[in-house]
């Protein structure tokens, strides 16, 4: 549908730089039409039976599939990242989100509790309405579809905004759900700008739950403007994230998923471990295995099957990680590896490609240290005890997740205890299980996604207790 402004933002491919689609520049207009879409498609969703909304979903996800290639594609034209990545992690992990609630609905229990001689009391959920479902460009198919699946197994309708740097694959999406039969007005994805587009659903009277990814600036934004209406309001937000090795790990497999948790899609992963702490035993030996290795890493066009890492997002995110870099040198940090922007070959000559980073000697409450940077770039220090290296961890305003690298089960325990981070992975890095909830602490964002959290967020509680 056209915006009713008329007016078109330029899609632009992050390893050529050079525009590839439009998308349409909506407003606060586009989506008042919207939610009368769904308000008129709200009650024939919601009284829906639980098996067909599930059939339907699944449909979905049996759709996703059948288009793996084509949305793959897609997403490594939009964000820069292999292809290879897309289509082993991003594409599947729609697809499974999908499955997942599909079958979580059926299986969603309530409780009735038996007050002796007086009453019996038991819960019923029913959906908030219409949930604002707004996601953010680093895995653009794979968090979508984290938020709206569950909110559409609840019988919500949903107001759906991706982000305006990688809009393809929500596009695509919506063509799927046309295709599997989703009823019009149930699901609704509008382009455009945050400040324009999101800010409309999050502050529309008639849209009473948020679900957002983002940036952590971004979230206070849109806490200051839901908490005077009351919503319901899930928040998951920045993340600096210590990534801590003892010296009685398995070296080879610490380093292996290092190099992978410290780079993946570019280090623009929220989860990606930034903060690289060594124990003074194997800091020297692990920090030259870690450099050669960086410093062996290829860059080339995404769409290449061989391609391992690819570009960052945009030109200004480029500069914005190019700025941080210069800023660790000013502060006094050693770049050991990478810190420069990279030309690639052919088609991809004006691309936006940045060497994997490698920074040391920097003092840990430095901005460096402290703020969140978002790309191919980890500090490395050194640390003696338990104690030293736990309150290095927790000393950012961030606690989104932690990685614990130790074969003593006692101390992976007790440190992963004294971690202020919400997710800790101990001898691994982004293992999912979607039946677990999902989420930091502090200014890491409020609210748990993933499981039955997700479920119950998209749903209002009714407790009714009848009189015996």
């Amino acid at each position: 549908m056209e915006p009713k402004s008329g007016q078109y933002l330029d899609n632009i491919e992050p390893a050529t730089g050079k525009i590839y689609a439009q998308i349409p520049d909506s407003d606060e207009k586009d989506i008042a039409l919207a939610v009368d879409s769904a308000k008129k498609a709200q009650l024939l969703w919601s009284s829906m039976p639980v098996e067909d909304r599930s059939e339907l979903l699944m449909k979905i996800a049996d759709y996703i599939d059948r288009d793996l290639d084509l949305l793959a594609k897609a997403e490594t034209i939009d964000n820069g990242k292999p292809i290879s990545l897309a289509r082993s992690v991003d594409i599947p992990r729609a697809s499974t989100n999908f499955r997942f609630y599909a079958s979580a609905i059926i299986n969603f229990s309530t409780e009735a509790n038996v007050t002796t001689d007086k009453g019996v009391n038991y819960t019923v959920r029913q959906p908030v309405g219409i949930a604002g479902c707004i996601s953010p460009w680093n895995l653009p198919l794979y968090l979508l579809s984290w938020k709206i699946a569950p909110a559409l197994a609840t019988g919500n309708c949903v107001m759906a905004k991706p982000s305006e740097v990688t809009p393809m694959t929500a596009y695509l999406l919506s063509k799927i759900c046309i295709e599997a039969g989703l009823p019009p007005g149930v699901l609704n994805i509008i382009h455009g700008l945050g400040p324009k587009v999101g800010e409309a659903i999050v502050s529309h009277p008639d849209i009473p739950a948020i679900s957002f990814t983002g940036g952590t600036a971004t979230g206070a934004r849109i806490a200051s403007i839901t908490a005077p209406m009351f919503k319901k309001l899930s928040l998951e937000l920045g993340g600096k994230n210590p990534n801590i090795i003892f010296d009685d790990c398995n070296f080879d497999e610490a380093l292996a998923t290092t190099m992978r948790s410290s780079f993946a899609n570019q280090g623009q992963i929220c989860l990606c471990g930034s903060r690289i702490y060594l124990q003074n035993g194997i800091y020297n030996k692990f920090l030259d295995a870690f450099v050669e290795k960086t410093k062996s890493m290829s860059l080339g066009d995404p769409l290449d099957e061989k391609t391992k890492t690819g570009a960052v997002v945009s030109a200004a995110h480029m500069q914005k990680v190019l700025g941080y870099i210069n800023l660790a040198k000013d502060e006094g940090g050693n770049i050991a590896a990478g810190g420069y922007q990279v030309k690639v070959d052919g088609r991809c000559e004006n691309g936006y490609f940045i060497q994997p980073t490698i920074i040391t000697g920097l003092d840990a409450t430095c901005r460096t240290n402290q703020e969140e940077i978002f790309g191919p770039v980890v500090t490395v220090q050194s640390f003696d005890t338990e104690a030293e290296v736990i309150e290095l961890a927790n000393s950012t305003k961030y606690g989104l997740s932690a990685t614990v690298w130790t074969e003593n089960l006692k101390r992976a325990h007790g440190v992963a205890a004294k971690l202020n981070s919400g997710i800790i992975w101990v001898n691994c890095w982004l293992v999912r299980d979607l039946r677990t909830p999902f989420g930091g602490m502090k200014q890491s964002g409020v609210g748990r996604e993933g499981g039955t959290e997700a479920l119950e967020f998209f749903t209002e509680a009714k407790n009714i207790c009848i009189k015996v």
